[in-house]
C-alpha cells in the first residue's frame, strides 16, 4: 500500500473505532433502561475495540519514519 491509501484506511480504522464507542454507549445506556447490559455484547466490541486500536498503531508506526538520534 502507498502512504495515501495507509492515510485512507487509518480513517476508516478510526470511524470504525469512535462507532464502536458509540454502540457501546447505547447498549449500555439501553440496559440500564430495562435493566439488563449484555455484557457480552459489550465485551465483544471492546474486544474489537482493542484490535482495532492495534491496527491502527501499527499504521501510524508505517507512515512515522525512523528516526536514529
Amino acid at each position: 500500500m502507498n502512504e495515501q491509501e495507509l492515510r485512507k484506511r487509518l480513517e476508516t480504522l478510526r470511524s470504525e473505532h469512535r462507532d464502536l464507542d458509540v454502540a457501546i454507549a447505547v447498549l449500555t445506556e439501553a440496559g440500564e433502561r430495562n435493566g439488563f447490559v449484555d455484557q457480552l455484547q459489550v465485551a465483544r466490541i471492546k474486544k474489537r475495540k482493542l484490535q482495532l486500536k492495534d491496527r491502527i498503531a501499527a499504521i501510524e508506526d508505517s507512515l512515522v519514519p525512523d528516526i536514529i538520534a
